[in-house]
């Protein structure tokens, strides 16, 4: 029987230089990026993204 080799370490910690907040306008979480400060994605579906930090 194969099996699947060892996974990775995969992410530890917060994903780096991205941050969340929550707009206030539409009330949903969006991703920013902090060199460029644009907004990368909006989450549409309930919650926070996994893993980036949020804007204070």
């Amino acid at each position: 029987m194969a099996s699947n080799e060892p996974k990775g370490p995969g992410r530890k910690g917060a994903v780096s230089k991205r941050t969340q907040f929550q707009n206030p306008k539409t009330k949903l979480w969006s991703k920013r990026d902090t060199k460029t400060g644009k907004i990368i994605d909006t989450k549409t579906s309930g919650g926070k993204f996994k893993g980036v930090r949020k804007e204070k």
